[in-house]
């Protein structure tokens, strides 16, 4: 109730000083003492009737900021950690914004897939979205009529052949993969971003093969990644917090001119990228590709160039650091449980033997290696926490209400790993949770889509360009296993060098395992000449 309300009900002028109604209300105590009991009452029964006392439990924070201190490194275990104080859904306030960690797979579907009309608008993310990007990378995009064309044309673009016409493609990135692995087994990781760099650019820009990841294309892009995964990460800017330092000047928000010259600098680049795909198109030269299905498609889905070219770009940033990444977990989890590894060259083994290199065609015969490629991404989570989803409007779910404008963080780390639905050995890399009792592929829990996991998000959101990082990492699998054994490397002693099979590095929004040596080498005698006479065939 107002003051200038307050002051009609009790038959004084609005304009009145605080010193005169003082007074009226020593001359008028019953009058007054009235008015204060009947502004108690109906302050006690909004209290009582206001939807807020019904937020979800939560850790209480700091006066103003809220629980905003508490959101730092390796935020998914502290959510997991207060999942055993405050259950499957627990509230946080983060300098005045309402936040929701959802705990389990079901509240998560219940959520994000089920209610997906209300929960699949993102955050407003100041820096890497509305200025680094200009509002056109699709994966941070509001949910909006650009957002919903944009998500259209990639789906179709991703799932209308792409993902077929790439097989070769994915086989030779495969086979250049354990190649580079048996000759330098200690730079395994850049092998690893030099071949999902260079599959993710042929998906989306039909570029040839790339021999490095210092590549100028694949350089530039990589750049990009990283300052928008580090800007993107939850705290980096105090802004997002603070919104009303957008009105700092511009010569003091040092923040803000780097943002806006990256996103000059990157919509130049991705507008290079997705031009040489028009000009060969004009040309009649139109291979399959993800930017020549959006040229084909510009008018129906009414998307400017710009805004195809970010698109295109965002397929790039959300594919190959998060591919490279997977691999590494993977490679770490060869390390540590051979009996897995052995276990699946023994697959291999019975199904393609050792005269012949793996092949998609082998796909629906090797169901231990597609179980593999589940655990990889269930195991270790490149993106724990995920990507933050916003309800549009006010909400309740089993008695709790959660406000309009909530950031809903699904922590993916804890739902691929609840014990509860993955059995006590969770922790575990362990393919053989996903194989039913006759070895083939078990439908995965209820709320996984088939996945097995969430690792690829919820409702709306969901990866559009899933099934390609499934194909991808299942013929990078089977070469690799086909091909090499990988095991923890010794020292000069013969020891076998520590493992840490439990850290992270954390670089922006994706996760990586510490850095790690290993061994690779050839599985049998004729593995290396079998690799050599492939990539002979395919002019490489």
């Amino acid at each position: 109730m107002s003051s200038s309300v307050f002051k009609s009900l009790l038959g004084l002028p609005t304009t009145c000083s605080l010193s005169q109604l003082f007074y009226w209300a020593k001359e008028n105590r019953t009058l007054s003492l009235g008015a204060f009991l009947g502004l108690s009452i109906l302050y006690a029964v909004r209290y009582v009737t206001s939807p807020y006392r019904k937020l979800p439990p939560g850790p209480r924070g700091y006066p103003i900021i809220g629980n905003v201190l508490e959101l730092r490194s390796q935020q998914w275990l502290k959510f997991t950690e207060w999942r055993k104080q405050y259950g499957d859904v627990i509230y946080l306030n983060a300098a005045g914004q309402p936040m929701v960690i959802l705990n389990s797979q079901k509240v998560a579907a219940d959520l994000l897939d089920r209610r997906a009309g209300i929960y699949s608008d993102r955050p407003r993310n100041i820096v890497a979205s509305d200025i680094m990007t200009g509002g056109l990378l699709v994966v941070f995009t509001r949910y909006n009529d650009i957002w919903r064309r944009m998500r259209k044309a990639a789906h179709e673009g991703l799932n209308k052949g792409v993902v077929r016409d790439f097989h070769e493609t994915q086989t030779t990135e495969a086979l250049l993969l354990a190649a580079g692995g048996l000759a330098e087994p200690a730079q395994w990781d850049k092998h690893l971003r030099r071949a999902a760099a260079s599959m993710v650019l042929s998906v989306v820009y039909d570029q040839p093969t790339i021999k490095s990841e210092q590549d100028g294309n694949v350089k530039l892009i990589n750049d990009f990644v990283q300052r928008l995964t580090r800007a993107a990460y939850p705290g980096a800017h105090l802004v997002e917090f603070f919104p009303w330092m957008m009105y700092i000047p511009r010569r003091f928000a040092k923040w803000r001119r780097d943002a806006e010259e990256s996103y000059r600098q990157d919509s130049a680049m991705f507008e290079g990228l997705f031009n040489s795909v028009y000009t060969n198109h004009a040309k009649g030269d139109d291979r399959p590709s993800l930017s020549a299905t959006l040229i084909r498609e510009a008018d129906r889905h009414q998307l400017s160039i710009r805004e195809n070219s970010w698109l295109a770009g965002t397929m790039y940033a959300a594919g190959a650091e998060t591919t490279s990444a997977v691999m590494a977990w993977f490679t770490l989890a060869m390390l540590a449980y051979p009996e897995t590894q052995a276990r699946a060259q023994a697959e291999l083994d019975a199904v393609v033997g050792r005269t012949r290199l793996p092949t998609f065609a082998d796909y629906a015969h090797l169901p231990y290696i597609r179980a593999t490629v589940k655990e990889a991404l269930r195991w270790r989570p490149v993106d724990p926490i995920g990507l933050p989803h916003r309800s549009i409007e006010d909400d309740w779910y089993e008695g709790m209400f959660i406000p309009k404008g909530t950031v809903c963080i699904a922590n993916v780390w804890h739902l691929n790993r609840d014990p509860e639905i993955y059995g006590e050995d969770a922790g575990h890399f362990n393919p053989a949770r996903h194989l039913d009792a006759n070895g083939d592929i078990a439908p995965g829990p209820p709320d996984t889509k088939e996945e097995s996991h969430v690792t690829y998000g919820f409702g709306r959101r969901l990866c559009v360009g899933r099934h390609v990082a499934n194909n991808s990492l299942f013929i990078d699998i089977a070469i690799l296993l086909w091909a090499t054994n990988i095991e923890r490397k010794k020292d000069a002693s013969g020891r076998l060098l520590p493992l840490d099979v439990d850290g992270f590095v954390e670089d922006g929004l994706v996760v990586r395992p510490v850095p790690y040596e290993c061994d690779i080498t050839p599985r049998f005698p004729e593995a290396s000449a079998l690799l050599g006479h492939e990539l002979e065939l395919r002019g490489l």
